[in-house]
């Protein structure tokens, strides 16, 4: 059923009011009555919305009384209008309200210079989300309105004695609202932890998160607008917090283990390290040898890395001769642009016109020639990021590929695992050489399963790289896109372990923004 406003039932009576008259000889004096009756809407019309701006204003706090007097009249007033009330009966309650309301402004301006310190107190709690996640808020918020109720009563003694109390408990809310929605999520790891018996099973860790917690909170009465930091912090406490609980987990299960199961138990451990670094399989030795034929196998990894350093830098040296290269080249390409220009200085008007041409050709080419350096430049400088088991960096026209080598996902998974965080945090850095780029992310598979499972999986994890680039910063979303291809795009043949594993990867593509005139 259609809703009918205050200006349509008005209207009708305004209608029905002219029809009775027509049906009688008394027509001169109802439409005399009717410019009245327009003015009078009008009027109330002006009033609502004069109402509504001093809310907005918080006259409704700062003057609660006579604002609440003003609504009222008000109220009368549209009541009166809607039953055809004399219309003298309904200006005077606009009049009235407008008087309230003149009073609750006077009102207010006494409150703003009263209470600057406990207004800017209340606007920060609110801020930092009081209303919402202290159960404190209504009762201080009763404690101010009896502020400007007392200066509405001329207890201006009242107001200044209570004043700075009720400042300070806004920002006691306001630093309750900040522990709120920044410790809430680890006071409740630690509750859950202290819960499941941490403190028997985990002391020390148990003890830690604590702590932690103590700190966070310690630092946060200090600087409680230091929001990165305070976050920094918070995380830091939800992690020890979880470690406790994990440890406690563990505790429980080596409670009830034999001693031969735990040393199993530890010694599967190092079977899957060892077998990860593809190092021989010392069970048959005692832990330590265990631990030191682990070791061993590092330090050959860490012998590898660093001969991949030297064919890197290699490969750096190389690159900067084909730049030097490059640059001569198209040094001999402008000074052959400059002698041709020397020749035409002289010519007509249409040789005037082949020397702007050269010019701008010649700016063409100097602008080429200072993008590609420039480039090469980064091109270099982003080699240098990633180690060769990490990814390999190509340049293919004006785009850059980094081929994520080292990224890896559960089987089956898009989950983005802790240990590629390193990795993807140098594919930030190699993002940010190029201000206002754009990305694309690309997933690939091997053939092993269903086309279909292949490009739905390879599209999965491409959008989860491009959502922690997103969520970390380094573009906005509509400056990244991902596209999964499944098994489409093969690298090496699927019918190795080597070709499969290096048909699983994802490739990020960066074209950098293009400078005027390209």
């Amino acid at each position: 059923m259609r809703k009918f406003k205050l200006t349509d039932i008005i209207t009708l009576g305004i209608v029905f009011i002219f029809l009775s008259a027509c049906a009688t000889p008394m027509l001169e004096p109802a439409e005399k009555d009717t410019a009245p009756m327009k003015s009078t809407i009008n009027e109330i019309e002006e009033f609502e919305t004069e109402l509504e701006t001093a809310k907005q204003n918080q006259l409704g706090i700062l003057s609660p009384g006579w604002f609440a007097k003003a609504e009222a009249s008000f109220e009368r007033a549209k009541t009166k209008a809607e039953k055809g009330t004399a219309l003298t009966d309904i200006r005077e309650d606009i009049t009235d309200a407008r008087g309230y309301l003149k009073n609750a402004e006077e009102t207010a301006k006494v409150a703003r210079t009263l209470l600057p310190a406990v207004i800017e107190s209340r606007r920060l709690a609110i801020d930092a989300g009081a209303p919402q996640s202290v159960e404190a808020y209504g009762r201080v918020e009763d404690q101010f309105l009896k502020l400007t109720e007392a200066i509405e009563k001329n207890n201006i003694n009242y107001t200044k004695k209570n004043a700075p109390k009720v400042s300070q408990a806004y920002r006691d809310l306001e630093l309750m609202a900040i522990k709120n929605n920044t410790i809430g999520e680890a006071r409740k790891v630690i509750a859950q932890a202290e819960a499941e018996k941490a403190e028997k099973y985990a002391p020390q860790a148990f003890e830690l998160a604590q702590r932690h917690l103590q700190e966070t909170e310690d630092f946060i009465d200090k600087n409680r607008y230091a929001a990165t930091e305070i976050q920094q912090k918070a995380d830091k406490t939800v992690f020890f917090g979880n470690r406790a609980r994990v440890v406690t987990d563990q505790g429980k299960k080596l409670e009830n283990m034999k001693p031969e199961e735990t040393y199993v138990w530890a010694e599967d451990m190092l079977k899957q390290i060892t077998a990860k670094l593809a190092a021989k399989d010392a069970r048959d030795q005692k832990i330590d040898l265990q631990i030191e034929n682990i070791l061993n196998s590092i330090g050959g990894l860490q012998a590898d890395y660093k001969a991949d350093t030297t064919q890197l830098t290699t490969q750096l040296t190389s690159t900067k001769k084909n730049l030097a290269e490059t640059r001569a080249s198209y040094d001999a390409q402008i000074q052959s642009l400059n002698q041709a220009l020397a020749a035409i200085q002289s010519k007509t008007i249409q040789d005037q016109k082949t020397k702007e041409l050269i010019l701008a050709e010649q700016k063409t080419t100097a602008r080429k020639l200072e993008e590609e350096r420039r480039f090469n430049q980064k091109f270099i400088e982003i080699q240098n990021y990633f180690r060769s088991s990490e990814a390999e960096v190509y340049k293919k026209g004006n785009q850059l590929i980094v081929r994520l080598k080292g990224m890896q996902f559960p089987v089956g998974q898009a989950v983005i695992m802790p240990e590629n965080y390193q990795l993807l945090s140098k594919v930030q850095r190699a993002i940010g050489n190029f201000e206002g780029s754009s990305v694309i992310i690309e997933g690939h598979t091997d053939s092993t399963g269903s086309q279909e499972v292949n490009a739905i999986l390879s599209q999965q994890r491409a959008d989860a790289v491009k959502d922690y680039l997103v969520a970390n910063n380094t573009l906005s979303a509509n400056k990244i896109r991902a596209k999964g291809y499944g098994s489409e795009r093969p690298l090496a043949s699927n019918a190795t372990t080597e070709g499969r594993a290096a048909n699983r990867r994802i490739d990020v593509l960066v074209t950098p923004r293009l400078q005027p005139g390209e």
